[in-house]
């Protein structure tokens, strides 16, 4: 997968952005204001940084070598895949919906509703 299927994708989630808050290296997705996916497009392989339910992390990261603890993110709920082309497509994009269901579920009310209407 390259960065502009990967940034296609992401951008596909009702309201997300992109910015680069952290300088030109990382690209992070957000959704109201929240990320839900960090990019480092610069890494070979693509490193996509995700948020995800602990429990299911750690299992996720005994199957595949592809996904380890995200760097310089909370490595409890946040883990990095390295798209190296040994991950399935279908879980990236499960493990996208994911995260970005995680960070919507987080939002105030209010923006929730803005967000659905």
């Amino acid at each position: 997968m390259n960065y502009s299927d990967l940034e296609k994708r992401l951008l596909t989630r009702r309201g997300a952005v992109k910015e680069m808050p952290f300088g030109p290296s990382a690209v992070v997705f957000k959704v109201m204001g929240k990320m839900f996916a960090l990019v480092g497009w610069n890494d070979e392989p693509l490193r996509l940084a995700l948020k995800g339910d602990p429990e299911e992390a750690e299992m996720l990261r005994a199957a595949h070598a592809a996904i380890v603890p995200a760097y310089h993110m909370n490595k409890r709920h946040w883990s990095d895949l390295h798209l190296d082309g040994s991950l399935p497509e279908a879980l990236v994009e499960e493990l996208i919906d994911k995260s970005y269901s995680l960070v919507v579920k987080g939002l105030k009310k209010a923006d929730r509703e803005a967000l659905a209407g």
